[in-house]
């Protein structure tokens, strides 16, 4: 139920609700429920220093009573993101000579 729900919340607010998904794992220390999202949608989903994800958070462990509940949100990548400020090798320019004309 609490997964069903916190997909339900999310998918309401991302501009791609096809790439959300909500996987709910029980182990001792409660239910963890992680959320993968599209790259582009992670910030929509994070929201301006956090808020909407608290949100989430508030929402669920409301829903939840009194059992123990940790979500976590994902771009899906799988900890392949760079370093934040690093530039990605892809995106970096590899030309050696600048523009002569």
């Amino acid at each position: 139920m609490l997964a069903e729900a916190l997909d339900h919340l999310v998918r309401g607010i991302v501009d791609n609700p096809d790439d959300v998904s909500v996987k709910a794992r029980d182990g001792r220390r409660g239910l963890t429920l992680r959320v993968l999202v599209n790259p582009d949608d992670m910030g929509r989903v994070i929201g301006k220093a956090g808020r909407t994800a608290t949100a989430f958070r508030t929402v669920i462990t409301a829903l939840a009573g009194r059992r123990q509940v940790r979500v976590d949100f994902s771009d899906g990548l799988g900890g392949s993101r760079p370093p934040r400020g690093e530039i990605p090798p892809e995106s970096q320019d590899t030309s050696s000579s600048p523009d002569s004309t």
